[in-house]
């Protein structure tokens, strides 16, 4: 039985991605450790559905020999993104490390307003003024999500 390949297709059909599957046992304890991904944030409601769902899925096809914990987990509010897949977090707000500095600056916060084939154009705020900034993807070191304050 090819675990990883059930609970791919089970989360997918869920409306997440499989992220991380592993096993290992803690105090004599098989733990089932699941990580999880999608577009739109996942907050403790969507974990514990999932892990109900999951829960019973396991009841159905019994995959396991001994009792077992299952631990699901996200990626978190500050994941890091893929630069082909910008697409899908438009309107958002982001954290940029750039590879090489624009105007003097290394780092961007601000949200993701266009995308082009080669670059990106986030809007920023400095001080009271809100500003854009045109950022090629092949500047970007590393970009994630982030927390507006």
């Amino acid at each position: 039985m090819d675990l990883e390949k059930l609970v791919k297709e089970k989360v997918s059909s869920l409306g997440y991605e499989l992220i991380k599957l592993s096993e290992r046992y803690d105090n004599g304890t098989k733990v089932v450790s699941i990580v999880l991904d999608r577009v739109e944030p996942i907050d403790m409601e969507a974990i514990v559905d999932v892990s109900h769902k999951l829960n019973e899925y396991f009841d159905e096809i019994n995959p396991f020999d001994v009792s077992y914990t299952l631990d699901i987990s996200s990626l978190g509010a500050e994941k890091e993104l893929k630069i082909e897949r910008l697409n899908e977090y438009l309107n958002r707000y982001v954290h940029v490390h750039l590879i090489n500095p624009i105007e003097g600056e290394n780092i961007y916060e601000g949200t993701l307003v266009d995308l082009k084939e080669e670059i990106i154009t986030l809007e920023y705020r400095v001080k009271t003024r809100i500003k854009t900034v045109d950022i090629a993807k092949s500047n970007i070191s590393k970009i994630r999500l982030a927390i507006k304050f």
